[in-house]
């Protein structure tokens, strides 16, 4: 009797599938490129990114640099000045708000601009028709207050007010660290001059070389990488921060590859125009991989759709309602009745 009810809930099963596969043949082919829309990908996946705070890379220390890097002088700096067996000319000497010290018999000196090397040098210059192969020594007693900007993907933008002589990386640690966010490159506006300094190199392969002396009045910015979308037919839909070059086959394996309804060589690439309307690429992912097209070099902001097959999906879905009806073995059928 067991048997007997197995074999009608088989034959019912099946009847079912043969009278609602065509009608569910034809819906789904004829939506199989049209799954998402790509403003609704946006909107979810931004919303998503608001809520999601990604985690801080934080500085744990500044690296030093191995050499010491001079220091330019400048208004308000404070200098202990001595003269090698001169005791009269020892002092302490504030530089003043238009970047002059005044000191006796050697008198007015721009000492803004300076390193301490080249103002001692200056200083020996003039105290030679006084005295026979003067040593002047200037040590920095107390530095002026720097103001220095830091902006973009860090933890916590701002002006900084320093003292001392600080280097890129005790900026960026004092700014709370780089976020996930961070490209490979960060900037410093220095005046006219911009500074350009690859943070991977730095950070990740050690060179030190690359922590630069940070002056007063820079400006540090370190721009954000790009971020892609990918949704339909992949096994890790969602966002993918994107940093460098990275290709479509690199962001297909960064979302774990297709699953197994996907129609490879139906993709399609939704990219911001610079209109109201987002550019639309057609995209054979075979082709790719046989190396008869050469692969995309992906954009900030791309949406990349891979459909599925209304086929598969449906006998994906016939296999996995049979598989959980019938154990191997027939040893039980319909679980659960």
């Amino acid at each position: 009797m067991k048997n007997y009810r197995n074999f009608l809930l088989i034959l019912r099963m099946a009847l079912t599938y043969l009278i609602v596969f065509p009608v569910c043949f034809s819906m789904l082919s004829c939506s199989s490129t049209d799954l998402v829309k790509p403003d609704v990908i946006l909107n979810k996946v931004a919303a998503e990114s608001e809520n999601d705070k990604r985690n801080s890379l934080l500085l744990d220390h500044a690296i030093k640099t191995p050499h010491q890097v001079d220091y330019i002088l400048g208004p308000e700096d404070v200098l202990e000045i001595d003269v090698f067996e001169v005791g009269e000319l020892k002092r302490t000497a504030r530089v003043s708000s238009s970047g002059f010290l005044r000191l006796p018999i050697v008198g007015e000196i721009k000492a803004s601009g300076l390193t301490v090397a080249e103002l001692e040098t200056e200083m020996n210059k003039r105290l030679e028709q006084y005295l026979q192969q003067p040593i002047v020594t200037v040590v920095i007693k107390e530095y002026r207050s720097q103001r220095v900007t830091v902006l973009g993907a860090v933890k916590n933008q701002q002006t900084l007010n320093i003292t001392r002589q600080q280097f890129l990386l005790d900026i960026l640690s004092a700014s709370g660290g780089l976020t996930e966010e961070a490209g490979d490159i960060c900037y410093i506006q220095r005046g006219s001059e911009t500074v350009v300094v690859n943070l991977n190199e730095l950070l990740i392969k050690g060179n030190s070389k690359l922590n630069i002396p940070i002056l007063a009045e820079d400006v540090i910015n370190v721009p954000r990488g790009g971020i892609v979308f990918i949704d339909g037919a992949v096994k890790s839909p969602g966002s993918f921060a994107i940093k460098g070059t990275v290709t479509l086959t690199q962001a297909i394996a960064m979302a774990k590859g297709f699953n197994n309804v996907a129609i490879s060589d139906q993709l399609k690439l939704y990219r911001n125009s610079g209109t109201d309307s987002m550019e639309i690429i057609d995209i054979d992912y075979d082709a790719i991989l046989k190396e008869e097209v050469s692969d995309i070099v992906l954009q900030d902001k791309d949406v990349l759709i891979v459909p599925k097959s209304g086929v598969k999906d449906f006998f994906s879905g016939f296999v996995k309602s049979i598989s959980g009806a019938v154990s191997i073995g027939g040893a039980s059928i319909g679980a659960g009745l």
